[in-house]
């Protein structure tokens, strides 16, 4: 008995050993951040058995039988991503439900025990390897459908899930990033985040590991900030350590985003990978009823933003019921990396500079709040979880800007009213401005650059032909169906040789 303490001990000490050397303080990307951030720019894909019954969570009861795919192409959707210019493809190998795109040793719930038998997780990175794409794997911790996910021994279901990553992480090829889900339905103690990091770190030392809500407030509290607000340095904590990076899906960091993050009273350096929907609708999984995508403009402010200061982006573009991306959908995501001029070659390409980041504003119109929230100066606060909000239905908002800087390009996110939809995930958005200028203060007087008798919708994007230098810019709204807000309004110059 002695002995096998010993040896267990000895055992426990050389792999904490081995985990304080993969991740160490620092003030600067290790080796597995410098890859993540050079990649940049992935392709999230949702699949699975939710997709064949029109929901986005279940339980691990939906029948094998529903997952039915007629016309199973993953070839399909990595030549997509290929010619859509991203560098990596984060397949759903697993989510909530425990249903699994491969044939695992350790579960019947998977693609091997349905009707098309097709091992997607190799089907996939077969073609990540064909088209020179990087391949990454999304893992739910929160398993509906496992047995040993209840044992009252958590080293039980912690087991089931190194038995599962040892099977990715061996069968597949190399894995550049792991993306964990799920962690909130049990304390942070319990999901064994030490020894999937270590699992993962023996086979692949420049995969990049995070856990969805990755850091808190407070040390051992589980209580957050939006990514929005973490915006000084050594603030707030890891609540699942270790991780290589930030994980909060849907949200989006600050123009300003920190990176240096605490464990244990020693600061680490994170950066952030955001996530965001290629459909409208805001759902991962995709639908029987075909669904709008965003529009191009919004994609492209919406990519600029995200990887932007060292930070990176995937974007989900899933599959339909057939097995194949839909080809206005494919389309939509081709567009936008030909608009970007995306090329595995070449750096990603960087919005110009913005000259408008909390520059002095005045409304005069702002929504009765006591705490002030909704005022003038939230539209340029490089943060896109605040707004602007008026009180009445016309309004005007002023900024002030350096006039000895040029500015050929203005970006506006619009705060719109959203419905539900009944999956509790996807929503319909509709704008509240429907008419608007743009007006800069030239020799005493208001000029109109811009005006629109058309809604704002969730992004308009206006490029101008010539380059303006003003002291001051105004919004005005001329028409609206409700109190009109804004998230962002950025006054930025682009240089002519990127636009």
């Amino acid at each position: 008995m002695k002995k096998h303490i010993i040896i267990t001990f000895l055992m426990t000490l050389a792999f904490n050993c081995c985990i304080a050397q993969l991740l160490i303080p620092s003030t600067k990307p290790n080796s597995a951040q410098q890859a993540m951030i050079k990649r940049g720019y992935g392709m999230f894909i949702h699949f699975g058995i939710n997709t064949f019954n029109n929901t986005e969570w279940s339980d691990g009861t939906l029948p094998l039988e529903s997952y039915n795919p007629t016309n199973l192409d993953p070839d399909q959707w990595v030549l997509t991503a290929k010619k859509a210019g991203f560098r990596y493809v984060l397949l759903v190998t697993k989510h909530h439900d425990g249903f699994c795109l491969w044939d695992s040793k350790y579960t019947t719930y998977d693609v091997a025990s349905s009707p098309v038998k097709m091992d997607v997780v190799k089907a996939v990175s077969d073609a990540c390897k064909k088209y020179g794409i990087q391949f990454a794997v999304y893992y739910s911790l929160w398993d509906r459908k496992e047995p040993s996910y209840k044992d009252k021994d958590p080293q039980k279901y912690i087991d089931y899930m190194l038995n599962q990553l040892t099977e990715l992480f061996t069968n597949y090829g190399s894995i550049g990033e792991l993306w964990l889900d799920g962690g909130w339905d049990k304390k942070p103690s319990d999901w064994g985040i030490d020894q999937v990091y270590g699992l993962v770190k023996k086979y692949n030392p420049n995969c990049a590991v995070s856990v969805n809500h990755t850091i808190v407030n407070e040390e051992g509290k589980r209580n957050y900030t939006p990514p929005a607000n973490m915006t000084v340095d050594n603030k707030f904590f890891f609540q699942y350590f270790p991780s290589d990076f930030r994980l909060w899906d849907p949200e989006l960091a600050a123009k300003s985003d920190k990176k240096q993050y605490l464990h244990n009273g020693k600061s680490y350096y994170l950066p952030f990978e955001h996530t965001i929907c290629i459909s409208k609708r805001l759902n991962w999984f995709e639908k029987s009823e075909p669904l709008p995508t965003r529009d191009l403009d919004e994609l492209e402010e919406l990519f600029y933003w995200s990887t932007d200061n060292d930070n990176c982006l995937v974007m989900n573009v899933p599959p339909d019921q057939t097995g194949r991306i839909r080809e206005y959908v494919a389309n939509t995501a081709i567009s936008l990396g030909k608009r970007l001029g995306l090329s595995l070659n070449k750096p990603l390409p960087r919005n110009g500079k913005f000259i408008s980041v909390d520059k002095p504003v005045t409304a005069n119109s702002v929504w009765d709040d006591k705490n002030n929230q909704y005022a003038g100066n939230a539209i340029n606060d490089g943060k896109m979880n605040s707004r602007w909000a008026a009180k009445d239905t016309l309004a005007t908002v002023e900024m002030e800007l350096n006039p000895s800087e040029s500015f050929n390009k203005i970006s506006i996110f619009e705060y719109q009213d959203t419905k539900r939809l009944p999956d509790g995930f996807s929503q319909i958005r509709v704008p509240r401005i429907q008419q608007y200028s743009i007006d800069i203060m030239q020799n005493g007087q208001w000029q109109t650059i811009y005006l629109s008798d058309e809604p704002m919708g969730d992004c308009k994007m206006i490029r101008l032909p010539l380059s303006y230098n003003t002291d001051k810019l105004r919004l005005k709204v001329l028409k609206a169906t409700a109190p009109p807000s804004i998230y962002e309004l950025s006054v930025i110059n682009m240089p002519v040789k990127t636009r």
